[in-house]
């Protein structure tokens, strides 16, 4: 681990970026949510975008940091559209399952 400024961060290629996706995609809308704060949850959302973002650079370069980083964008706006069809936790449960799931087979398992 390196030090900095008194907090440890792992190095950005043992970090396995599926469950930070998920926390970015669940823990963004339900900040948003249960604070009334949207850009509250924008920040949760861009914050692990950022933490997943380091890794996947550091794991594939990128080629692979490109598609997961529009996956994960795409899967928070296509999640708007898609809860007016089918409810909002499905919704994002959906986009989260599709981005961390592809987070797993293109970063994590490598």
């Amino acid at each position: 681990m390196s030090e900095r400024d008194g907090m440890s961060l792992l190095p950005a290629s043992e970090v396995n970026t599926a469950p930070v996706v998920a926390l970015g995609l669940v823990g963004g809308y339900l900040v948003a949510r249960e604070s009334g704060i949207r850009p509250l949850g924008g920040v949760l959302l861009a914050g692990c975008g950022a933490l997943a973002g380091r890794s996947w650079l550091a794991k594939g370069g990128p080629a692979v940091v490109a598609p997961l980083a529009a996956l994960y964008l795409g899967g928070f706006g296509a999640s708007h559209p898609l809860a007016k069809k089918i409810g909002a936790w499905p919704s994002v449960a959906a986009v989260t399952a599709l981005a961390a799931g592809a987070a797993f087979v293109a970063s994590d398992r490598r």
